[in-house]
């Protein structure tokens, strides 16, 4: 009758009540169904199993079909919440039948009652303590590494004072590491010889299947992005969305999907960029670079949500409000036949408050600065004792910093809401080290960028690179070094000689360009160091870096006001992305650029990671197509589009030589050159028409007397002085 009344309400009502209504519906309905079940079973009433069982064949799939039918409810979190109601009646209906046995037995034997007491509790802790999940991290391995040593983290209640063995050929356990909590245990395995498979692990007595995979190719075959590369690099939550299931999800914490709010959630995933993988060939990049994709299983804080993926709370799992870790491999598949490389974004020098590691600390030094946690009752609001980061670098070049500005520079947090990893414990770092190595593996990704690289201490994120390298010497990837003197970002670069610690790291991001290329469009380029001198005097430091081919340049990403701010310059864009897309640098681009977003930081950093138009399904215009484009916004993609297509496989752009002019009346020209081509870069940096003297500049033009425009596709007459139009950009090639 129970079930009966149910079904009726939710026939009646479900499209309409609220999803935790509809979810209880579904739970009451189970509920009263399986536990009539059980009675019915316990009292051999074998007619009324066989009703259940018929009446439930009748209900229960279309009791689905409604559920799944609303918008708001996905099949992962209906699956879940099935399961875990399911298991919740099946442990209540074991524990009724063994209280029922309990007091049966205990009737017959008033003296045996203690005994049986104890018997039973103990039974029934071992039985709980032996079937307790152990997680496992790396959740597998791969066989053929240079590197051996494989640590596996046991995370599990108790499992500290496990014995851990396995006879599978070709591993040995080479030493176990108890911590300081007793629910993590560090196993470390050598499995130089041993064969993919299945492995058997014995933790206790308990057999764990634990798998090793054969690699899909060498570490020498996997080759990062280099300077022949563009980079796009893209918000996921806010560039598409491939399917409104995965937007609220009951499994995670509390949040809100609001795409009226810019610092809330708004539905975008991965499946919605894999939909638009022909727009990024049509435009003409040639890498993708999303921010963090990992969980971020954080609950909204005072009108803010983690949708910029910055606060991981597990280092091996996809979001799944962005899809799954098959998702992510599908996408990256996709993009390599799409001809695009794959960039993971990383965060290595802080984890989100709500990873395990802060509720239940491996060890008193697995973060830098914890003993905040102690009085804070797990929630990160800050205490007396809390350690907040100055947000400057710089003290870790400085040769006369302070103790107390280094410390704050790398052991404060950034932000109470993200705990600071300590890389100088030799554990944290290699957990670190492994989880790069299977994001290349697993997924098949072709470079990283690492976040608040000077954050994390310089020694160990030097050994971290030098392992990558040592494994992948034909990978890039790109640390975050954000301040904006190139002396500073040159340190920070493989084998330079600036520092006594080889940073190893290939790739360093250019503030230096960026700061410089923002003032210079909004100057007048006069001769006293304004306008596009900035970015001449910028360059000039080009010798401090061992590979200036391999420092990204950039003008503007998720963590700076847009080019354009608040207007629409589009003669200042042209000249910024003509320089960042011709001189020796790795150029990155940020979504967007091309159908001219603007916006500033003023009041919210979402104001700068705007929605994709036409990557929502109830967005009035598709920007994507021509169509859904303005004149102005088709106009900029064409033009964008039509370099971007030019650079792909240009050689005089990936391995020309550079020479650059100080600017003279305004005017600042660059020169490419390559087993005799030559491309010119000529910027008017002024507002009014001027002259550019054409005899200036004949060591670079040579006997030449034409040009072509790369972007319109017109021949310039070279052989005299040409008439720039006021902020006009010429890319003439040789």
């Amino acid at each position: 009758m129970t079930a009966s009344a149910v079904v009726w309400l939710v026939y009646v009502d479900n499209c309409h009540m609220p999803k935790p209504f509809a979810y209880g519906t579904m739970a009451l309905v189970i509920l009263s169904f399986m536990s009539g079940l059980f009675v019915s079973v316990e009292r051999k009433k074998t007619r009324d199993v066989v009703i259940g069982l018929l009446w439930a064949l009748l209900w229960f799939p279309w009791l689905c079909y409604e559920l799944l039918s609303r918008p708001d409810v996905s099949v992962q979190s209906f699956a879940y919440t099935s399961a875990l109601v399911v298991t919740a009646t099946v442990v209540a209906m074991v524990i009724w039948f063994m209280a029922k046995e309990l007091r049966r037995v205990l009737s017959k034997s008033e003296k045996s009652k203690p005994v049986l007491i104890l018997c039973l509790l103990a039974g029934v802790s071992s039985n709980v303590i032996a079937s307790a999940p152990i997680r496992i991290e790396p959740t597998d391995w791969y066989v053929g590494l240079k590197n051996p040593t494989l640590q596996l983290m046991l995370y599990g209640k108790d499992v500290g004072d496990a014995t851990v063995r396995t006879d599978y050929p070709g591993v040995r356990v080479d030493s176990i590491v108890r911590l300081d909590s007793p629910n993590y245990l560090l196993v470390y395995l050598n499995i130089a010889d041993a064969q993919a498979g299945e492995m058997m692990l014995r933790v206790n007595g308990k057999r764990i299947r634990y798998q090793l995979k054969q690699r899909e190719k060498r570490g020498e075959e996997r080759i990062g992005f280099t300077c022949s590369d563009v980079l796009y690099q893209l918000v996921p939550d806010r560039f598409a969305s491939g399917t409104v299931e995965n937007d609220q999800l009951i499994t995670m914490n509390r949040y809100q999907c609001d795409r009226s709010n810019p610092n809330l959630r708004h539905g975008g995933d991965l499946e919605g960029i894999r939909q638009h993988l022909d727009y990024f060939n049509e435009l003409g990049v040639t890498a993708l670079w999303f921010t963090p994709v990992l969980e971020n299983n954080s609950p909204d804080r005072d009108g803010y949500s983690t949708y910029h993926g910055y606060a991981p709370t597990n280092y091996y799992q996809i979001d799944p409000r962005f899809g799954s870790n098959d998702d992510y491999r599908r996408l990256c598949d996709e993009a390599h036949e799409h001809g695009l490389k794959m960039v993971m974004d990383m965060i290595f020098n802080h984890c989100g408050f709500e990873h395990p590691w802060v509720a239940d600390i491996p060890s008193r030094d697995w973060f830098n600065c914890p003993e905040w946690l102690e009085d804070a009752k797990g929630e990160p609001t800050p205490n007396a004792k809390y350690q907040q980061t100055s947000y400057q670098l710089t003290p870790v070049r400085d040769l006369y910093a302070s103790e107390i500005d280094l410390h704050e520079t790398t052991k404060s947090w950034f932000v109470p809401t993200m705990p600071d990893l300590n890389q100088h414990n030799p554990h944290v770092l290699r957990y670190l080290i492994q989880n790069s190595i299977w994001w290349i593996e697993t997924i098949g990704i072709d470079g990283i960028r690492m976040d608040t690289y000077p954050y994390a201490f310089e020694d160990a994120m030097s050994r971290w690179m030098q392992a990558i390298n040592e494994e992948y010497p034909n990978y890039n990837v790109v640390g975050e070094t954000w301040v904006t003197e190139p002396a500073y970002t040159a340190s920070w670069q493989k084998d330079n000689r600036l520092t006594k610690v080889n940073p190893h790291l290939p790739t360093v991001m250019d503030f230096a360009f960026y700061d410089r290329m923002v003032q210079a469009a909004g100057e007048d380029t006069n001769d006293y160091g304004r306008g596009l001198n900035r970015i001449y005097n910028s360059l000039v430091y080009d010798y401090l870096y061992p590979n200036p081919r391999s420092v990204m340049a950039f003008i503007e990403n998720h963590d700076t006001d847009r080019f354009l701010a608040d207007g629409c310059d589009t003669l200042a864009l042209r000249q910024a992305l003509a320089l960042l897309l011709t001189i020796p640098r790795i150029p990155q681009l940020y979504y967007g650029v091309e159908i001219l977003l603007n916006g500033t930081k003023e009041k919210s950093d979402g104001n700068v990671r705007q929605d994709f138009p036409g990557g929502f399904w109830d967005d009035s215009r598709n920007a994507f197509t021509t169509e859904g484009r303005t004149a102005a916004e088709n106009s900029m993609f064409r033009w964008l589009s039509r370099l971007l297509h030019w650079r792909q496989g240009n050689e005089v752009i990936a391995k020309g030589s550079m020479t650059q002019f100080i600017p003279h009346r305004g005017i600042y020209v660059i020169a490419r050159q390559y087993t005799g081509k030559t491309v010119l870069t000529i910027l008017n940096g002024t507002n009014h028409v001027t002259t550019m003297p054409v005899s200036r500049y004949r060591e670079v033009i040579g006997q030449h007397r034409q040009a072509t425009d790369i972007v319109c596709g017109c021949t310039v007459d070279i052989s005299k002085d040409i008439q720039l139009q006021p902020r006009e950009t010429l890319i003439l090639e040789l």
